[in-house]
């Protein structure tokens, strides 16, 4: 099994957990939601045998603390996190790049504002809203599940939350049973869902990314979303919208929105081919 490395970075506002296995360029995976590093747990030993693969967890999750109390999170800001981690473990390379869900909005800005330190950007499922024709029934259901988690709690706010988005197409036809890891992070998932649900989720979805910026910079991003995501719009269309918008496609993944985890080694597999 490969070898995990752990260490801590200091940034402004927050002290970040990183994990690193493995060795070849550098490929950083940016956790989405309330997940962590661990999130990719399930595929990151097979990519391990090709990369050095960087994975961390996000300003104010699980084992990376804010130095004061929890606020509304910049996109700007977690993008800034992700540059200063590739200049510890990367400093004179370009880096490859997956982001999932929230993830990917990450890694997407982190593109618009350092595209010279990144060789590939696979951006997973964005929840751009804001690139829907209609946005405002998203808005309306973010703004929702927040209201409910402050007053009803967490569990309310996370059933409004899955209704909302909706079952999409099917369920995942090859979905193995989690990692070890991945398992082991679900608490820590847990405990960081009320941060997610009040503090990233309407911020985060109500971002518009720099077309400009990123049309210049299209050769080096993928648009991906997953094939049993196709009917929910939320997730999945943002994806095809920004594809549109830059001219490109979007490339199917297998399984949904957490591909990464139902069914991690064809996921990997396919992120091997494309940035190969």
């Amino acid at each position: 099994m490969t070898k995990t490395e752990t260490g801590t970075l200091t940034v402004p506002g927050a002290t970040l957990h990183y994990e690193v296995r493995g060795s070849g360029p550098v490929l950083l995976l940016i956790p989405g939601g309330a997940g962590d590093a661990g999130l990719y747990a399930g595929m990151a030993p097979g990519l391990a045998e090709r990369y050095t693969v960087v994975s961390y967890d996000q300003r104010g999750m699980s084992r990376s603390p804010l130095d004061g109390p929890v606020g509304d999170q910049r996109v700007e800001v977690w993008a800034d996190d992700a540059r200063r981690l590739l200049d510890l473990v990367a400093p004179d390379e370009e880096a490859d790049v997956l982001g999932c869900s929230s993830g990917a909005i990450v890694a997407l800005t982190l593109l618009a504002r350092h595209p010279g330190r990144l060789r590939r950007v696979v951006a997973h499922e964005p929840p751009l809203v804001e690139l829907l024709a209609e946005p405002e029934p998203y808005r309306a259901l973010f703004a929702e599940v927040r209201e409910l988690l402050r007053q009803e709690g967490l569990e309310a706010a996370v059933a409004r939350f899955s209704e909302g988005l909706g079952d999409g197409r099917k369920e995942p036809e090859r979905a193995t049973d989690p990692a070890p890891e991945i398992r082991e992070m679900m608490p820590r998932m847990i405990a960081n869902m009320p941060v997610f649900l009040e503090h990233v989720l309407c911020p985060f979805t109500a971002s518009v990314p720099d077309l400009t910026v990123l049309r210049a910079s299209s050769d080096r991003l993928v648009l991906a979303a997953g094939r049993d995501s196709l009917g929910q719009e939320a997730l999945y269309g943002p994806a095809a919208r920004l594809a549109e918008l830059l001219g490109s496609k979007v490339v199917e993944f297998p399984g949904g929105h957490l591909g990464a985890t139902e069914e991690p080694r064809e996921f990997g597999a396919l992120l091997t081919t494309i940035l190969s």
